[in-house]
């Protein structure tokens, strides 16, 4: 006898934002990284009551910008590609909102350190608590779709998702403990394990995205290719630097390896270069965030040779690949998965990336040509970077709350 099989359910949530991680997660990061840089701009002045003998008021800030802000992007990013990459629906509706919900709670709780609250044992305990638990659940249902597929090429970035947990971990183990040296590893293993995934990201989605931009009107062919010697060679130096500036801080293997980065990145960016890219801010912003992070390596490679404060480059290194490149990548992929024309973005983009573009220079450049100034550029940084957000948010919170105009889930 015939069996008609009833139509799958369609997906249910209860509002679009919580239709695909980036949604709900661009949307909260925005947000995030305009308050949590003003909270930094008084804890930065001694404006707060932060408990300084427990935490150091410079690693709260490094911990919140990494595992606050950044993870929030890495999350949105990935919970919505790998939906992509392997066919499996990643969560959605309630359960992606109580994903986000622990991302909430957590950076609660330590926006409340920051102002120095007082039971600040069951602040931590509630950081550490919900913190663990949103990376965890998101690195639980990647996994899981990943393995279901057998797409073991994605172990990379799974890798250093694990690797990332455990480095948040460090850090809530060395203010547990009272013990900076863990707390300074765990940071700083986190800003090298996002440079890691930036990376390994950049490297798949920035070629494809300058092809697809400037083909759209273009009667020329355009290709870009990637080099798998480039490959394995920027992986390989990458490693080493990590592991000699948090483990082994040899400033002369460091410098070594931060050149040879810089040098292969530097290649593989001349490779995907094409005039027309400066037409399009979608594509430029990408560009230069890679050039940014090319310059930052460059800058370890020279900081034991020049003297100046290793926190530059630390600096260069994160506002490029994680300022310019999530606000690249969040502008284009917004607009993709809603399903808006990337050839047609918010007229207000240019201003964003100038902006963040700026961030780079008054926190890294002014205070190596005009040291004495360094506070003025310390502020004007900032201001730049909240600048930069708050067009963001309003050019795009709109958009990310949205049903898509086609009217497929997502």
């Amino acid at each position: 006898m015939l069996q008609i099989q009833p139509p799958n359910k369609p997906p249910y949530s209860p509002h679009p934002i919580l239709n695909l991680g980036f949604r709900i997660f661009f949307s909260g990061g925005a947000i995030f990284a305009i308050f949590i840089m003003a909270l930094w701009m008084f804890v930065f002045l001694g404006h707060t009551q932060i408990n300084a003998t427990q935490i150091n008021p410079f690693y709260w800030h490094a911990h919140e910008m990494l595992y606050g802000y950044a993870m929030a992007i890495i999350a949105g990013f990935l919970l919505t590609a790998v939906k992509t990459w392997t066919g499996i629906m990643m969560p959605y509706g309630y359960r992606l909102g109580a994903i986000f919900g622990c991302w909430l709670l957590a950076r609660l709780a330590w926006a409340a350190l920051g102002v120095g609250l007082d039971a600040m044992p069951i602040w931590l305990a509630m950081a550490m608590i919900f913190d663990l638990l949103f990376m965890g659940l998101t690195a639980w249902f990647i996994i899981k779709a990943v393995m279901a597929v057998k797409q073991y090429k994605q172990m990379g970035i799974i890798s250093k998702l694990v690797l990332l947990t455990i480095g948040n971990g460090l850090c809530y183990w060395g203010i547990f403990t009272a013990d900076q040296d863990y707390l300074r590893i765990g940071v700083y293993l986190g800003l090298y394990l996002v440079m890691g995934i930036v990376l390994t990201i950049g490297r798949r989605v920035v070629p494809f995205f300058i092809e697809r931009g400037l083909s759209f009107d273009s009667e020329e062919e355009i290709s870009v290719k990637n080099n798998k010697a480039l490959d394995a060679l920027s992986l390989g130096s990458f490693l080493v630097f990590m592991i000699a500036d948090v483990f082994y801080p040899n400033p002369y293997l460091v410098s070594a390896s931060a050149f040879i980065v810089a040098l292969v990145n530097s290649i593989r960016l001349i490779g995907w270069y094409h005039p027309r890219l400066w037409q399009k801010p979608l594509l430029w912003s990408l560009f230069v965030a890679f050039l940014g992070m090319c310059i930052s390596f460059l800058l370890f490679a020279l900081q034991p040779w020049l003297a100046f404060s290793h926190s530059i480059a630390v600096h260069a290194l994160a506002l490029s690949g994680i300022g310019m490149m999530t606000v690249a990548m969040m502008a284009r992929v917004s607009l993709g998965h809603t399903g808006r024309s990337i050839h047609a973005p918010p007229k207000t983009v240019n201003f964003i990336f100038v902006l963040m573009v700026l961030a780079f220079v008054f926190r890294v450049i002014l205070p190596l040509v005009a040291p004495n100034a360094y506070l003025m550029w310390i502020m004007l940084a900032q201001s730049a970077w909240i600048g930069s957000f708050v067009l963001f948010c309003f050019s795009y919170l709109s958009i990310l709350a949205k049903p898509r105009g086609d009217g497929l889930f997502g």
